[in-house]
């Protein structure tokens, strides 16, 4: 057991999904955002309980993170999100794995991949770029799209998607381009019926939307940041409580370590490379075998940040290692080696800031801090 480890609380993920799910119109379907290994959290592992608490579809970035679930007895509808290599279609057909087509030559390597296989009626799902400007087709293709579908014979239309770039801003730009999308997205569906062709499960909402935008949820729903814990971005709980619609969520991850070693360093001494501290006065040094191979980032002593050791936060101290980071007890502290030290995370484990602190301090989003936590940090899974 390594001392360096992620908790993972899948009853606060249970309360999380079913905290959403009050946000949730009846009949709307949950895509719940499993990719990247979950955030961070271990995706086999949040699937199963996500699937247990009444999600209907689970949504990757990747094909090896759809056969990852597959192999682990998932078998429920999977959307991939992202684009995949050529040489990895058949695969992704073969696992009923069902991906977004929005342009000729990759509706056609997936038609041919049915076919070899034998699959009638391969589900896909057509991306629109309503104006997020990544993948999709323009809301005025999406008919010819649909009708290429279609026409393959192999593939039918499952769904119908895009993704907003602002919904997850509260200013006014933000929410009339949310508008906009939304608008766009919808001649895109006008558009596939005036070719007779059924859109399938219409969706645009992720985390943001799916809260805020209780119109703009159609058929289906897409999750990802909240289940975890953490609110999207501007729509944050203080946001979401001035609207009238509280929302509680609770971290799922905690991720902690031990102290390994103190030493004691006399003023002028200096800690880790570049000796980007020199010790004021003397102090004792705390190592923690925790670094940015585990997912810390090596500028956060530059940030501020501490962990929490015995309900008392202590600074980390020169650049963060691969394995290791240091932290300064200060003079006379009680802790002790082998002494708990918590990174962030849940009050319950001892965590006195969360992935959002973490973020804020560092200039990013908890979607990043939760996810860089590498795969060489144990999972703990816990109630």
């Amino acid at each position: 057991m390594r001392a360096t480890r992620a908790i993972i609380h899948l009853g606060n993920l249970a309360h999380n999904i079913q905290a959403i799910r009050g946000f949730v119109k009846p009949g709307v379907q949950i895509c719940a955002a499993v990719k990247a290994d979950a955030y961070g959290h271990g995706a086999v592992e949040c699937s199963k309980r996500l699937l247990a608490e009444g999600v209907n579809v689970l949504a990757v970035a990747t094909v090896g993170e759809g056969l990852e679930l597959r192999k682990a007895g998932i078998s429920c509808p999977i959307l991939l999100l992202s684009l995949c290599a050529p040489e990895e279609i058949e695969e992704a057909v073969r696992e009923d794995i069902t991906p977004l087509v929005f342009d000729r030559e990759y509706i056609g390597l997936f038609a041919t991949a049915a076919g070899k296989l034998g699959k009638e009626g391969y589900s896909v799902h057509i991306a629109v770029d309503s104006g997020m400007g990544r993948i999709g087709c323009l809301p005025e293709d999406a008919g010819k799209i649909a009708r290429m579908v279609a026409n393959s014979r192999k593939l039918t239309i499952g769904g119908t998607c895009t993704h907003f770039a602002l919904s997850d801003g509260t200013s006014q730009e933000a929410q009339e381009y949310t508008l906009l999308q939304y608008k766009n997205f919808l001649k895109a569906i006008d558009n596939i019926r005036n070719e007779g062709l059924d859109p399938g499960l219409r969706h645009c909402c992720a985390s943001a939307a799916s809260l805020t935008h209780a119109e703009m949820q159609l058929d289906m729903v897409r999750p990802g940041i909240i289940l975890y814990g953490y609110y999207a971005d501007e729509v944050d709980r203080e946001y979401l409580y001035k609207l009238g619609t509280p929302l509680d969520l609770r971290p799922v991850m905690t991720l902690e370590t031990e102290v390994s070693a103190i030493r004691h360093f006399s003023k002028g001494m200096s800690v880790g490379y570049g000796r980007t501290w020199i010790a004021e006065e003397d102090t004792d040094i705390a190592v923690l075998p925790v670094g940015y191979g585990d997912g810390l980032l090596r500028h956060w002593a530059a940030c501020g940040l501490a962990v929490a050791i015995g309900g008392k936060t202590y600074p980390i101290r020169g650049r963060v290692c691969m394995d290791q980071c240091m932290v300064d007890l200060g003079s006379g502290s009680s802790v002790r080696r082998w002494d708990k030290a918590v990174i962030f995370g849940c009050k319950a484990d001892g965590a006195l800031k969360d992935a959002d602190d973490i973020a804020r301090a560092t200039g990013t989003i908890s979607y990043e801090i939760t996810s860089c936590i590498t795969r060489r940090v144990p999972r703990d899974f816990v109630e």
